[in-house]
């Protein structure tokens, strides 16, 4: 069985089906058979999780198992001590409220590769860099926090899921790594 890290590129589709004008997962990985265990949106890039076990990519991917995801989220203005205790707390996204989570202000991962296509920059509005980790994980929660808060978001890397990050696990975008799924239960 298999476990796959695998580094999603910005504007690749999370699914193995053709896309019309997109790459997808099936552009990069040649494994028959496995499936995303959670997905990112095309505007997003990092980590994501495949396997070929039915179980193991409900216990990744369920909320209710309560597996931790931090994203390094890189957005528009200067973060305000206000912001970020609005955006550690249950947030009201209208559809509905987040839970709490962990969000701090960081500077610029070291490891972090460019993006292509470059991030827009806007000379006269500065940006800063927040790592968010949650439990969550609904369609573009992340984004939609920001923005909320005043704080939109210009790029979203997902560094981590549970016990795997890529800044223990530096592959490029594109890049993937099969660790088996023995080791989802060793670090778990």
């Amino acid at each position: 069985m298999s476990l796959i890290l695998f580094n999603k590129p910005h504007g690749v589709m999370s699914q193995f089906s053709a896309h019309a004008s997109r790459a997808t997962l099936a552009d990069f990985l040649p494994h028959p058979d496995i499936y995303p265990a959670g997905r990112l949106d095309a505007d997003s890039e990092g980590l994501m999780l495949l396997t070929n076990n039915g179980k193991l990519q409900h216990e990744i991917s369920h909320p209710e198992n309560k597996k931790q995801k931090t994203y390094l989220v890189q957005v528009e203005g200067m973060a305000s001590a206000e912001q970020m205790k609005q955006l550690r707390e249950p947030l009201d996204l209208g559809d509905f409220t987040t839970l709490g989570c962990r969000a701090a202000r960081i500077e610029t991962p070291n490891w972090l590769w460019e993006r292509r296509p470059p991030v827009r920059v806007r000379a006269q509005i500065p940006t800063c860099w927040l790592a968010i980790s949650l439990i969550e994980g609904k369609n573009r929660q992340v984004r939609r926090m920001t923005a909320a808060v005043g704080l939109p978001t210009l790029r979203l890397v997902r560094s981590s899921i549970g016990p795997f990050s890529l800044a223990t696990h530096p592959l490029m975008p594109g890049e993937w790594l099969d660790v088996g799924e023995d080791a989802w239960h060793k670090v778990d």
